[in-house]
């Protein structure tokens, strides 16, 4: 007798992980030698695809770099990433993690919801789990238990979020910037601000500066001209030209670098100062070279020296956590009693298969034998035996714990149910 695939993490799909690496253990350096832009993403999709594996989904930020999803083995993931990247299989082992199966789930929620970003309930993080969500369906590389589970990551993330004050006090990586210069630049409405990089980050670093220090001389600087112009635009702000960043750096008492470079764009080459110069870079990987602090008037600060900023902000996040882990709590589980519903349906929908050729098969011995024999009202007895039953399988089978696979096995084996009864 076959025996039925019932099994939610199936042989033939292997075991669900979350490989990656984060800020916690990895420099903005070595984040941003596994930094994954959209086509290095689209290429490990389709890599993926032609390796087999069933499902996959990558989420790349600033902060952390991660692929979840089925694998016979977790290494086929490490070496989707490192063929994809700048990294090394050897640069992983010493800083990432591996989560398989119930732990790849909790860690995903953890992260979904913002309590596992670097700034506390960073909610951004969910429209980007999002994102790579949506490219993993349409890739064809989204399997019913990985959609269930974004979709369930997204209700603990809303329910956070409206249930909770853990996203309140806003804070980023673009508000931490702004609030560093805020606290470190005397006179700021009146100092000279560049922004080079209109990206996301540095959109929302724009925004920031804009509400929060009441500067009038900012400057936006961005490789593709129509872009700045069209964010400058809605602010009344100035555009130059790529070409002009050198005499504007002369200019500048402020740089913000928000750029998606994958070698650095500001140099010491490019620095003729004759005034103290603060440099933020907001880029992973970092597009500002080590080399401007030779010129003793610039001051550069990295975002990952940005998380202290708003220590106010974070510790009254900080008192949230307990309610936020008892929504994520009571989501995940949910999810993971659909998961265990899901491990024996197919059994379920085996058994209830045999019962209907068992009730064809009566139903047409007395059809036969009776002369008055009413079939519509044997079917409709029948249909509520059968449905009766399988409830009651059902029920047995959700309070059975540690034994529901010996009591799927004498189904199986009491009704001999094959795999081919439940397709």
């Amino acid at each position: 007798m076959k025996r039925i695939n019932k099994t939610p993490l199936s042989t033939s799909e292997g075991n669900f992980y979350a490989i990656g690496l984060n800020y916690k253990k990895a420099d903005a350096e070595i984040r941003g030698h596994f930094s994954i832009n959209d086509t290095a993403q689209a290429n490990i999709l389709k890599q993926a695809k032609q390796d087999g594996i069933p499902s996959l989904t990558v989420i790349s930020t600033c902060n952390r770099t991660e692929l979840y999803g089925f694998a016979q083995h977790p290494f086929q993931l490490i070496k989707l990433l490192c063929e994809h990247t700048h990294g090394t299989v050897e640069e992983f082992e010493k800083v990432a993690y591996i989560h398989k199966n119930s732990e790849a789930v909790s860690h995903l929620f953890n992260v979904g919801t913002g309590l596992d970003s670097q700034i506390l309930g960073d909610f951004e993080i969910i429209s980007q789990l999002r994102t790579g969500f949506r490219r993993s369906k349409k890739a064809g590389l989204l399997n019913a238990y990985m959609e269930r589970l974004i979709n369930a990551v997204i209700q603990a993330s809303k329910r956070i979020k409206n249930e909770t004050e853990i996203s309140t006090g806003a804070t980023s990586v673009s508000f931490a910037a702004v609030q560093y210069i805020m606290a470190h630049v005397p006179y700021v409405s009146e100092k000279n601000i560049l922004l080079f990089g209109t990206g996301k980050i540095g959109r929302n670093t724009c925004e920031n500066l804009i509400k929060h220090t009441k500067n009038e001389h900012i400057t936006l600087i961005n490789r593709t001209k129509e872009r700045a112009e069209k964010i400058a635009g809605k602010f009344n702000l100035i555009v130059k030209d790529y070409a002009d960043i050198q005499s504007e750096l002369a200019q500048t008492d402020v740089l913000v670098v928000a750029t998606g470079a994958q070698q650095p764009t500001i140099s010491k080459e490019l620095l003729f100062l004759k005034k103290p110069l603060l440099i933020l870079d907001l880029s992973i990987p970092r597009n500002v070279s080590e080399d401007v602090k030779e010129n003793e008037l610039v001051t550069l600060v990295h975002l990952d020296e940005l998380s202290s900023v708003t220590n106010q902000t974070l510790q009254h996040r900080a008192e949230q956590i307990p309610v936020a882990k008892e929504i994520i709590y009571e989501i995940e589980s949910e999810f993971n009693i659909w998961v265990r519903n899901r491990h024996f349906i197919p059994t379920v929908i085996a058994l209830k298969t045999k019962l209907s050729e068992i009730k064809a098969g009566e139903i047409d011995y007395h059809r036969k034998k009776l002369n008055n024999f009413n079939e519509e009202q044997a079917e409709i007895i029948s249909d509520r035996i059968i449905q009766k039953i399988t409830t009651q399988v059902v029920n047995h089978l959700k309070q059975a714990n540690g034994s529901t696979e010996e009591h799927l096995q004498m189904l199986e084996t009491m009704f001999q149910l094959e795999e081919s009864e439940r397709e």
